[in-house]
């Protein structure tokens, strides 16, 4: 059962082992790579804002981010999909998702990203939010706006702080018709795309 207190604990628990350990540990895929505390709260303003429903996130880390979008969730009646391709992280997660009490709104997969994108249903999800393999983001593009409902919300890290690894997706999103965008200076730079409802 979701106890607001619990979830706080876990998500600032969080919080102070992700910085600590991305401070000592060399090797990339051991670091968390957590969303900073502004961008979770950005998050969780942008599910509510938008009453989505149907939430997938790519790149679940340590569970983090999954946790600010859970809470978000529990207020729209929504559920979120979230994919780790690391085993270790992937545990850890949910571990993480059972001490806050948010496991019952969150399915968590093993799998990677591609496979998750391809089963997917059109126009299936409310919000995309994207922290994972930023060079694979160019190849999952056509997956990613054929699942994106319309007036469905995308949202992808680090558009700042990894601006020119990011630039070629981002230079795919803006030149496509079929959305609108916009750079937001929250945390590592966040890039919001939505789907444009037909009249």
């Amino acid at each position: 059962m979701h106890e607001p207190g619990t979830l706080s604990a876990v998500k600032a628990e969080l919080e102070a082992f992700g910085a600590a350990n991305d401070q000592v540990v060399g090797e990339s895929q051991e670091r968390m790579l957590n969303i900073t505390p502004d961008t979770g709260e950005f998050l969780g303003v942008l599910v509510r804002a938008t009453g989505a429903r149907q939430i997938l996130e790519v790149g679940t880390s340590n569970g983090y981010s999954t946790l600010w979008l859970a809470e978000a969730a529990l207020a729209t009646g929504g559920r979120v999909t979230t994919v780790e391709w690391a085993t270790d992280k992937w545990v850890k997660a949910g571990e993480n998702f059972a001490a806050a009490g948010v496991e019952g709104v969150i399915e968590s997969l093993h799998a990677d990203a591609e496979k998750v994108l391809e089963r997917q249903g059109e126009a299936s999800l409310d919000l995309i939010f994207l922290d994972a393999d930023r060079a694979r983001y160019p190849d999952w593009w056509p997956m990613l706006r054929r699942v994106l409902s319309p007036g469905g919300l995308l949202v992808m890290d680090n558009a700042t702080s990894h601006a020119e690894e990011v630039a070629p997706f981002v230079a795919l999103v803006e030149h496509d018709p079929a959305f609108v965008s916009s750079l937001v200076p929250v945390g590592k730079g966040e890039l919001l795309a939505t789907r444009v409802v037909q009249a």
